[in-house]
């Protein structure tokens, strides 16, 4: 298949998740003979942290200052692809859905990384940029980072057709176990860019923790923190970690911290792609509870999960063998279920399903169903 994608960023992962999920699925793509064409608009802020300008095998970067710039590309790639997608926080999205519903690709499609935040602010009234005003029902296939009952709300508020989870992933060939660096040591770390809707549970699970144990070192890394943070005088800060480093930053604590947005702790079925990372690199990782989370890892053997600053110390407190076996269990679930080759292969049956027309059932069939 070859698949134009009109994203986020995936040349830089500063301040963003997308970027090191798009990387992933583009390199397990390639690997299984596929092509994408992924568009990005060239902006200062990733422009200045851009750690990748180009893709790997056939997949290509198409970097833009202007639409107006890249319109006779465009428009030579729907010429001959077979997917057209656009995803959410894309510059310019709602336009350029315009342009993917206009297109002759045989799958139309609207990938939301963001779902709950989609919905939060649908429901306060807002207008949400990246997507067309009459919602999501012209796509062929809409898919969602967030499971569960985020699914129902896409079909019944956005008036989605088919709707598929397309969850987060790691790619082993980048997250793996590493050598510690001395300068990242600690025995408790939190790596994220900083979100307020994260900051209540960061709070309660990392900061209240270093404030109760000021004979512990605790790490944080991640960018966009404001003047004004709590820090307190054993936290010890990174202010941008790039993705090749993220194995050694989680090697040098013995334990990490994953942290679940406020919108999507709500809706649950939304693990963070951090929380892949870490467990792929073979470190134990400590979760804020959401609904969903047991279908990704076991609790108490694959994760723990932690309510408050107890919990969370009573994690750092357990004997590092203990760790050190969660861990491993941990890493064992994500290369067998989460890694970016898996994911591929289920964006491709995906897309491949998409292609067949939708059938609904006979009422009578869907009474005798339950519906």
């Amino acid at each position: 298949m070859k698949i134009v994608v009109f994203g986020l960023s995936i040349s830089s992962a500063w301040g963003n998740g997308h970027a090191t999920l798009w990387r992933g699925l583009v390199r397990a793509l390639d690997a299984m003979g596929h092509e994408v064409v992924f568009f990005e608009k060239d902006v200062p802020y990733y422009a200045q942290h851009r750690d990748v300008d180009k893709l790997t095998g056939r997949s290509r970067l198409v970097l833009y200052a202007e639409l107006a710039h890249v319109e006779t590309q465009i428009r030579n790639h729907f010429r001959d692809c077979d997917v057209a997608m656009v995803t959410s926080y894309c510059p310019e999205g709602a336009l350029l859905c315009e342009r993917v519903l206009a297109s002759s690709a045989s799958v139309r499609a609207f990938y939301d990384l963001d779902t709950p935040v989609t919905l939060e602010r649908l429901h306060a009234g807002e207008r949400v940029p990246y997507l067309p005003s009459q919602g999501l029902g012209g796509f062929d296939l809409v898919l969602s980072y967030t499971g569960g009952r985020a699914l129902d709300a896409l079909r019944r508020e956005l008036g989605a057709r088919r709707v598929a989870p397309l969850y987060g992933s790691v790619d082993p060939d980048v997250h793996a176990p590493a050598p510690p660096r001395r300068e990242w040591k600690g025995d408790f770390s939190y790596l994220g860019t900083y979100a307020a809707d994260r900051q209540a549970a960061l709070d309660a699970l990392f900061l209240a923790p270093a404030r109760a144990r000021p004979d512990l070192k605790f790490v944080i890394g991640g960018s966009m923190y404001p003047e004004g943070f709590p820090w307190s005088s054993n936290i010890w800060y990174v202010a941008h970690v790039p993705p090749p480093h993220h194995p050694a930053f989680y090697a040098s604590s013995p334990l990490t911290l994953s942290v679940t947005r406020g919108p999507m702790k709500e809706m649950g079925w939304c693990p963070s792609g951090r929380l892949f990372e870490a467990a792929a690199c073979g470190v134990p990782v400590l979760s804020d509870e959401f609904a969903g989370l047991e279908e990704f890892y076991t609790p108490g053997s694959e994760i723990l999960v932690a309510e408050d600053g107890d919990d969370a110390i009573g994690a750092i407190e357990r004997p590092r063998e203990e760790l050190a076996r969660i861990a491993r269990r941990a890493r064992e679930r994500t290369l067998a279920e989460h890694t970016a080759t898996n994911r591929a292969r289920e964006l491709i049956a995906r897309l491949e399903e998409a292609r067949r027309p939708i059938v609904h059932a006979a009422p009578d069939e869907r009474r005798a169903a339950g519906a």
